[in-house]
């Protein structure tokens, strides 16, 4: 039996410029997930990443604690790189039912000058996120909601389709990636979808169990864990612990 393992990405630079870059706590999250897997003697025979530079960071600095080389010595043109894993579009998801939030400074502004701020901020995400999802507005989307889950399924597909899919593949990937595709395999509604993924902390794990195919019947995926991240816990640290 296979495994997979979707990894979240580390802490990105939420509220800059440019969100789509791990920020120095981001990267420690990486090493110690890769160090926990280390110690746990882990083999990896695919690393797999979406094209985003958030997933490519938190692969390398993890693979590099795995395999204890340096992450200019790892050999990763032998990694796959899938853009049916990258994210959707959160910037538009978000600026389409906040005009103004077009401008990362402004989110920024909102999280520091708002009474609890964060909590405020994720409840107008969540009502962005509902907006995307009902289908109401899909002409103002790049990638509707049913285009986006039909895109992760496609890419994990592929993943499946190949002929070592019945060993340890690890996918760098992000939040929003990993809830669809535990939509797939558990058959949740849309709904339950943000609920999921406000939950999923940044480099946590999700271990999906890999029955091969067969003649008879295709590939099978089940659920083994989720959202994983005793790697953080042992810290003892809090703040090792985010969710952005």
């Amino acid at each position: 039996m296979g495994q997979i393992y979707l990894v979240r990405h580390g802490q990105a630079s939420f509220g800059s410029q440019n969100y789509d870059q791990l920020s120095e706590l981001g990267i420690q999250q990486a090493q110690q997930l890769g160090r926990w897997w280390a110690a746990r003697d882990l083999s990896v025979s695919r690393v797999v990443t979406g094209d985003l530079q958030r997933h490519r960071q938190t692969a390398q600095a993890c693979m590099a604690e795995l395999l204890g080389q340096p992450a200019g010595a790892l050999d990763t043109g032998a990694w796959q790189s899938d853009t049916g894993f990258n994210e959707y579009h959160h910037h538009e998801v978000l600026a389409r039912h906040v005009p103004e939030f077009d401008d990362p400074a402004a989110v920024k502004h909102f999280l520091l000058h708002t009474p609890n701020g964060k909590q405020a901020f994720q409840d107008i995400f969540s009502q962005a996120i509902a907006r995307w999802m009902s289908g109401w507005h899909d002409a103002d989307y790049r990638e509707t909601w049913p285009a986006f889950r039909r895109r992760c399924v496609a890419a994990l597909e592929r993943q499946l389709q190949q002929p070592d899919a019945a060993k340890n593949i690890v996918i760098f990937t992000s939040g929003g990636t990993i809830s669809a595709l535990c939509q797939h395999v558990l058959g949740f509604p849309d709904a339950r979808f943000a609920e999921l993924n406000w939950s999923l902390v940044n480099s946590a794990v999700t271990r999906l169990h890999v029955q091969p195919a067969t003649a008879e019947q295709p590939a099978r995926l089940a659920l083994a864990y989720l959202n994983n991240f005793a790697h953080l816990e042992q810290s003892n640290n809090p703040k090792h612990i985010t969710y952005v």
